[in-house]
């Protein structure tokens, strides 16, 4: 082969070359510019606050935005003083932190310092021993037989009661009401009625308030605000000096705990008196499982009431929604009503396959946790390849994950 030819064929090859790289860089720039467009601005020392700000009152709609745009469905939020929180809706990198990996990823210092005055050391603050304990002996309770009983009696007299006379009452007097509102109240006495054994007839006719429920629900919302606030040493300030939303919330939670430690007190009572009595509490299995610690008990079942009361009403809640802008789903759940009416309520509820799929399929659109936050215990890669630091908040995005 002559030197002019190699040399025209090593050009040939350099041009093939440049183009061949030059698409490349191109392609991966366009990419990486589609990503970084859906991503918060980030800058020194304050990180994307004014992202956070901006987007504050729509703060899961906002993520769960941005996580459907990136091919990743992984991205990392940069919050002041440089610390990093990373969002997944990857369903990898969610099993890998729910499952796979699970002793890596706990509630945290974090977490549970800000949650402490509310929920102490119950299950949904606690992480090793103690939350295990929690989850074997709540576990026993929520089984097939407990869960029969309690279907049985507690929720068939909150309905046929409470909550359907109500409603047929407001339909024939075409009355307005706010069905969140009624949800809640409904889905309180329940879960008082499971975890204490104690019936705070929130649901009435007429609809008053009731003290403690009251007191639960303004702990509940400035205790879920700390969370939030891109600054956490201003809710230190105000708990330090007693002022603002702190002093409201120190005023609502001793209402709550001095409630709580004496329907404790008095169940411990009632136990001591008859060792044998059948209940289907939550309450009275701690107890019963031998421990003394009245504060422990109180966290544990306050814990409870907030998981039981929030996540009903809000699955609820969204499911009368849905229907009420879906007539065919409607009408096929009222045909299989129908259907298995004449079986059992137990079985009837069991049987009932088209609304258990309605159910289902509203949590997955609207889950009644929409997003939830662990914290690494040590360093870690996500399946995704995502690098997490030790100490890092690290938040799966349900809601995202559903869209």
């Amino acid at each position: 082969m002559s030197v002019e030819l190699e040399l025209l064929l090593s050009f040939l090859l350099l041009i093939v070359s440049f183009f061949f790289i030059f698409f490349f860089i191109t392609g991966s720039s366009k990419s990486e510019k589609s990503i970084s467009a859906h991503l918060p601005k980030s800058y020194p020392l304050i990180g994307s606050s004014f992202a956070i700000k901006a987007n504050f009152d729509r703060r899961i709609q906002w993520t769960s935005d941005i996580l459907q745009n990136i091919p990743s469905a992984t991205f990392v939020l940069h919050r002041p003083m440089g610390h990093r929180q990373i969002f997944t809706g990857n369903p990898t990198n969610v099993q890998h932190i729910l499952k796979t990996n699970f002793h890596h990823y706990q509630k945290g210092s974090f977490t549970r310092h800000t949650l402490f005055d509310f929920l102490g050391n119950g299950i949904f603050n606690a992480d090793g021993d103690t939350w295990k304990f929690q989850r074997q002996v709540a576990s026993h309770e929520f089984s097939n037989r407990s869960l029969r009983k309690f279907v049985e009696t507690v929720v068939n007299t909150e309905l046929s009661q409470r909550l359907i006379p109500i409603l047929s009452i407001a339909a024939a007097n075409k009355t307005v009401l706010d069905l969140q509102d009624i949800l809640q109240r409904f889905a309180f006495d329940n879960i008082c009625k499971i975890a204490f054994g104690y019936d705070p007839a929130y649901l009435l006719p007429s609809l008053t308030p009731a003290q403690f429920a009251e007191a639960f629900e303004e702990s509940t919302r400035i205790i879920s605000a700390r969370l939030n606030r891109p600054f956490p040493i201003i809710w230190k300030i105000k708990k330090l000096f007693r002022v603002g939303s702190e002093k409201r919330l120190q005023k609502s939670m001793s209402e709550v705990r001095n409630f709580a430690m004496n329907i404790v007190k008095e169940k411990k009572e009632e136990l001591k008196q008859n060792s044998s009595l059948e209940s289907v509490d939550l309450l009275s299995r701690f107890l019963s499982s031998g421990i003394s610690d009245e504060t422990f008990v109180t966290d544990v079942v306050i814990s409870f009431i907030l998981a039981g009361r929030d996540t009903t009403s809000a699955a609820l809640t969204w499911f009368f929604w849905l229907i009420s802008k879906n007539q065919h789903v409607e009408t096929e759940i009222l045909k299989e009503i129908q259907e298995k009416s004449n079986v059992a309520i137990f079985e009837e509820v069991k049987d009932m396959v088209y609304t258990h799929a309605s159910l289902c399929e509203t949590m997955r659109l609207y889950p009644p946790v929409p997003v939830d936050t662990k914290i690494a215990v040590s360093d870690d890669v996500l399946p995704d390849g995502t690098w997490v630091k030790k100490g890092t908040r690290v938040t799966y995005h349900p809601y995202a994950m559903g869209g």
